[in-house]
């Protein structure tokens, strides 16, 4: 019968001969004997009954389960290494942590104002932000590296990941355009389109298609003269000039002060939703709470 007793110092070692390809480098990293590193990890393959190493070379390559064991050990060392971190912060008790995952489609604008509601409470919040595309926030939520994701998007269904959509809201769209173009294309809007600069989101943004769909319905072309996985990014082409761009007209107010931009026409009816995404059907992290309690009366009110 195998030892279920996983030696944590053992498992440290071979993280780290993973990581340096070597045995002799990983005993100059952790200033120890070569000898002490080929004994322990020999205890750790016997204890789980599988080769973890194998010799490629002069180097030391992962066996498929050395793979699978450097995925775990990864996720272990890094709660290890945020647990450390939070633990020796001098104000330990009157801070909260909240590790927020931001998907690169959402409207950056959007998510400043969802995370106003935690920094608004009694005690102080420090606020962790990562952004990424989608699967990879859903990957790292799954793990719990993140406390939450904002994105635009549910969980698709079917989904093997034992994590939770809550809808915050939704806003309709405007397009938006610096002061020349609002004046140029406002007047004869929707009509007067056709042939119009624009910068949309790329077709992996949820929103897209509806929008598409708006265009062909009012029998408009704009040109399309950009594209953009990062909403970060498009709004900047947009203050600067390049095009007519999309934002919630809940943001119109923000749009004008951060970007220079002004309204130029709603897209009737083509509404962006905004999600968190949880590990737990009942949210208990109370940062996240505040985020769910507020999205529904502040932050989407036009």
């Amino acid at each position: 019968m195998k030892n279920t007793n996983l030696n944590f110092r053992h498992l440290y070692y071979f993280w780290v001969v993973a990581k340096e390809g070597s045995i002799t480098r990983a005993a100059e990293r952790l200033d120890v004997a070569i000898q002490t590193i080929s004994a322990q990890l020999a205890l750790l393959e016997q204890s789980l009954g599988k080769a973890l190493l194998a010799p490629q070379g002069r180097r030391l390559v992962l066996t498929e389960a050395g793979r699978v064991a450097l995925s775990y050990a990864d996720q272990i060392f890094l709660l290890g290494e945020q647990m450390q971190e939070v633990l020796t912060e001098s104000d330990i008790g009157r801070t909260m942590r909240l590790t927020v995952g931001l998907s690169d489609s959402l409207p950056k604008l959007t998510a400043a104002r969802l995370l106003e509601a935690a920094l608004q409470l009694p005690n102080k919040v420090k606020l962790v932000c990562h952004e990424d595309d989608f699967e990879s926030l859903l990957g790292e939520l799954s793990v719990h590296k993140l406390d939450v994701i904002l994105t635009d998007r549910p969980v698709p269904s079917g989904t093997t990941l034992r994590v939770f959509s809550h809808l915050l809201g939704e806003s309709e769209l405007m397009l938006f355009g610096l002061p020349e173009l609002a004046e140029r294309y406002q007047p004869d809007f929707p009509s007067g389109l056709t042939g119009a600069p624009l910068l949309l989101p790329t077709r992996n943004h949820a929103v897209r298609g509806r929008i598409d769909h708006w265009f062909e319905s009012h029998d408009v072309r704009p040109d399309v003269v950009g594209e953009f996985d990062d909403n970060a990014l498009l709004n900047t082409f947009g203050r600067n000039g390049m095009g007519l761009f999309p934002a919630p007209s809940a943001l119109a107010k923000d749009v004008k002060e951060q970007l220079g931009a002004l309204p130029v026409g709603e897209l009737t009816q083509v509404r962006e939703q905004f999600f968190a995404i949880s590990n737990e059907r009942r949210i208990k992290h109370p940062a996240v709470e505040a985020i769910l309690n507020a999205s529904h009366s502040s932050v989407f009110a036009v």
